[in-house]
């Protein structure tokens, strides 16, 4: 007993990853031996346990999710809130509780929207990926029974059928006309014929026909195949591996964002030390200056901009939601406007996933669909009678398409069902978009015998019986039906009987070659009069002596919409680029008609080619071509690897496993929400609700605005902060008392200029957002032109300042008074200033103050607010202000309005420089 344990220990250890063993090179037989397994009666109860505890469960494991408390530390994970946790601590030690209150609550806040949000994103996902685990027809002990899929182990006799899906990678032992849906995990649209002969060792995972992989589907036929491998060792189970372990990329806002905060931190750091030794040189003591440096710090940290930056991009997350773009991460609403290369999958994700034929020529005529007044939902077609032997060669022609055909069809009120091969059913919905309703045309026309496709005979035949007439209709790959054929059917020379010609086989394949380069998938129909029923219906013999009918030219047609959308994100600067498991011809033609590529005979980089470039070379390639074709996993790494230029930001798209690696290592990773993977989603940041790529460019403008308004809040808080921040070492150069203690720094920064800040994060978007090009990584948030505008407004901010509380020293005030007049100025200041930030180059004066109500209704709020404070005695008390006369209320506003016309001349001298700079034309 203890010798066959071993002996089967032995055995089953052989199936290790699909890497480690070229099952698909080796003979079924050799398998078999290799693995212990019998085609037969399958594993023993016994057997299957001892393999259960050796192998595990066949589950991938994977994500679970992101903690709660992973979610709720990430919020303070940012150099902007390092800043403020180290003023808070500051305010602490001078014993300012106020102040260490107020700072603390900017934090909590912040945390919160942020925590909210993304949760609330990831229960969204979550929902997308509940599925019903799914089950196997297995062989064990001589039987066949039904067992939970995770309960599969190496060495199990899987049986398959129409509509089942693989649980596990098999190597087939047996096949009977079995086609697989390999599309979610190579990205090939059709489905893929198996057999069980062994196939060279470097073949591509797509054409390792004489295997099944975990999560393909059986589009037709049936099989029989032994579990090489289970779990995290099949080859989905690789892809999710090397999903988990590749590295998150920090998005190019926090990039800026953290840039930022080093920079203010640092200007912080050294002008508060300098502002202390000039305090300490003019005679100052020590105590004073630590209150004029917690001044300086408070004055100077954005204390509003987390908070403003996370609802920012909150709005943009629901804005997006909106438009049916989940975001599961707060920071990836602004990479999507920021990117510069979209690497799109083809299948399911530009394409519908769904065959359709879309050309049929005849030797005289040549018919593209799309260029028909065909209706788009057969329910539409005007109802037409049961093509007769007599018909012209058009609907004969789609006659046997309906008539050599294993799928089947029914016509319901919610719309068209359909099932089987998907190239079968194509020929379904062409008959019945012409008005022929196949199930009419099976009915009329009664089979007597049939051949299904084998891939051997490479055809499929249907004799058929009307009113004593019989005939046989056949249909398959072009070179083979030649063969069969004698003569071509054309249309008579009345215009309407059949008439034929002589076959020219030459012509007719050139022409299936054409239409194959073309994309399409060319099948050939033929058909011959009979003079009665086949001798033996159940041999009926190969066909011959038929008459061609015509090539058809099958695709996967693009979704509606998605040439417009390709052609938005290239008008923002974003190159569009196909990257996919599919042939090349096919992927080459998808891309001419999407816009993807101009030319029709346009470069095409195969998977083979990125296999055998070194990483220079193909970082050349990638920069001239747009279409990747037969591309693996691996493959598609490399080449979002290789599009990692300085400065760039990749998007990737896609539905299928086979896009999971590539979208996690993406700047933003794409992902499908109705069709696509589970682990699709886990590794992306956004996933389309809709599975429309038209959605990606209505993301790519909210994205594009999150960022502007990012950049224009983050503009006004600096270019008066920095008008705050010169009038504290200013004012100690004149000999002043401190021209406002830290409580009120506070005040202007949190409170009034807080309802400001967070109203700019609402503005609408600039006409011109998806014209211009887009962010690079390495574009900060405040560009240098900012920078000269920020030094300007802020200088001048704090001139006025400074003019009020001089022109205050002068009056018979109290400090508090003073100080008053000063913080009024700053306030008011801010409020005329706010109007200017809404546009970086657009006057605010041609520009409707309601376009942004939440704007219009802060400003009131905010002044309002500010006076109220300055008669309760609670904000007496805590802010040191007392009321200030008339008249010091209307040279503050006189003052305070000139902000306007200073920004608005450096918008002019900037708008006036780019028309200069722009090319002609």
């Amino acid at each position: 007993m203890t010798d066959q344990t071993d002996a089967r220990a032995a055995q089953t250890s052989a199936a290790g990853s699909p890497q480690d063993h070229a099952w698909y090179a080796m003979t079924a037989e050799q398998v078999l031996e290799q693995l212990g397994a019998d085609p037969e009666r399958g594993l023993s109860t016994e057997d299957a346990r001892q393999r259960f505890e050796q192998h595990g469960p066949n589950e991938l494991g994977g994500d679970e999710g992101t903690p709660w408390w992973k979610t709720l530390l990430d919020q303070f994970r940012s150099p902007l809130i390092y800043i403020l946790i180290i003023a808070a601590v500051v305010t602490a030690l001078l014993g300012d509780w106020i102040d260490t209150g107020a700072i603390a609550a900017v934090l909590i806040l912040n945390a919160t929207i942020g925590f909210v949000q993304e949760r609330r994103a990831e229960a969204a996902v979550r929902s997308l990926m509940e599925m019903v685990s799914p089950t196997a027809d297995v062989l064990r002990d001589g039987a066949e029974v039904e067992i939970d899929s995770d309960q599969v182990v190496p060495g199990d006799i899987v049986l398959l059928g129409s509509g089942q899906r693989v649980p596990a990678d098999i190597r087939l032992v047996s096949a009977t006309s079995v086609q697989l849906d390999e599309s979610l995990l190579t990205g090939e649209s059709v489905p893929v014929h198996k057999e069980t002969q062994p196939v060279d060792e470097d073949t591509p995972l797509a054409d390792r026909t004489s295997m099944g992989f975990n999560g393909s589907i059986v589009a037709s036929g049936r099989a029989r195949g032994v579990v090489v491998a289970t779990g995290e060792r099949t080859e989905l189970g690789q892809i999710a591996e090397q999903v988990r372990e590749t590295e998150e990329l920090r998005s190019p806002l926090q990039d800026r964002m953290d840039s930022f905060a080093h920079i203010i931190g640092a200007i912080i750091a050294v002008s508060v030390v300098l502002t202390v030794l000039l305090g300490l040189a003019l005679g100052g003591t020590f105590a004073e200056m630590l209150s004029v440096a917690a001044a300086l710090a408070v004055a100077a940290v954005p204390e509003g901009l987390p908070v403003v930056l996370t609802v920012a991009l909150a709005l943009g997350v629901r804005r997006m939601a909106d438009r049916n773009a989940i975001i599961r991460r707060l920071p990836a609403v602004e990479t999507l406007g920021s990117t510069t290369l979209i690497g799109s999958d083809k299948t399911g994700t530009l394409t519908r996933n769904q065959m359709s034929v879309e050309q049929l020529w005849s030797i005289d005529d040549r018919r593209v669909f799309s260029d028909e007044d065909l209706p788009d939902d057969p329910r539409e077609a005007e109802a037409r009678g049961v093509p007769g032997p007599d018909a012209d060669v058009r609907d004969l022609a789609l006659l046997a398409g309906v008539l050599a055909n294993e799928g089947t069809y029914e016509l319901t009120d919610d719309g068209v069902e359909i099932d089987g091969d998907p190239t079968e059913t194509a020929f379904l919905v062409a008959a019945a978009r012409h008005g022929y309703d196949p199930n009419d045309c099976d009915g009329t026309w009664h089979e007597v015998a049939g051949i299904p496709f084998e891939s051997e005979r490479r055809y499929a035949a249907s004799f058929r019986e009307r009113d004593g007439a019989h005939r046989v209709f056949v249909k398959g790959a072009p070179e083979k039906i030649v063969e069969m054929c004698t003569r071509a059917a054309r249309t008579g020379d009345d215009g309407s009987d059949v008439a034929t010609s002589e076959l020219d086989a030459d012509a007719i394949l050139e022409m299936a070659e054409e239409m194959a380069a073309q994309g399409l998938r060319v099948l050939a129909s033929a058909s011959a009069e009979l003079d009665g029923p086949p001798g033996d219906p159940e041999d009926p013999g190969e066909p011959s002596g038929l008459t061609l009918l015509a090539l058809h030219g099958l695709l996967d047609p693009p979704r509606d919409g998605v040439k417009e959308a390709i052609e938005r994100c290239q008008s923002a600067g974003q190159r569009v680029i196909m990257i996919t498991g599919d042939h090349a011809n096919t992927a080459r033609a998808i891309a001419h008609q999407l816009g993807i590529v101009e030319d029709a005979d346009a470069p095409v980089l195969t998977g083979r080619e990125v296999e055998e470039f070194d990483d220079d070379t193909l970082r050349e390639h990638v920069a001239e071509v747009s279409v990747f074709a037969r591309v693996e996993p691996d493959h598609k790494l490399r080449i979002v690897e290789a599009a990692r230029r300085p400065g760039e930001v990749i998007a990737v798209t896609g539905d299928g496993v086979n896009d999971a690696p590539a979208l996690k290592n993406a700047d933003i990773g794409i992902a499908m929400g109705e069709s696509g993977t589970d682990v699709a989603r886990e590794a992306s940041e956004l996933v389309l609700a809709d599975d429309n790529f038209v959605s990606i460019a209505n993301a790519v403008e909210e994205g594009r605005i999150t960022f502007d308004n990012v950049r224009k809040v983050t503009f006004f808080l600096v270019s008066t902060g920095v008008g705050t921040f010169i009038v504290i070492p200013i004012s100690l150069l004149f000999g002043w008392p401190l021209i406002m203690v830290p409580a009120q720094l506070l005040w202007a920064n949190l409170i009034t200029k807080g309802l400001q800040d967070l109203s700019l994060a609402f503005e609408p978007g600039e006409p011109d957002v998806l014209e211009r090009p887009p962010q690079g990584r390495e574009e900060p948030v405040i560009t240098r032109p900012l920078w000269i505008r920020t030094a300007i407004t802020g200088a001048w901010i704090g001139a006025g300042v400074l003019l009020m509380f001089d022109w205050a020293l002068a009056q018979d005030f109290t400090l508090a008074q003073e100080r008053t007049v000063a913080l009024s100025t700053l306030v008011v200041f801010q409020a005329f200033h706010l109007f200017s930030s809404r546009s970086e180059l657009r006057s605010v004066f041609t520009m409707n103050p309601f376009e942004n109500r939440f704007l219009a209704f802060a400003q009131a709020g905010a002044l309002l607010v500010h006076i109220g404070a300055l008669y309760w005695a609670g904000t007496q008390f805590v802010l040191r202000v007392e009321p200030i006369p008339f008249d010091a209320w209307w040279r503050i506003v006189a003052v305070s309005v000139t902000v306007l016309f200073v920004v608005e001349v450096d918008k002019l001298i900037r708008r006036r420089l780019a028309a200069t700079h722009r090319p002609p034309g």
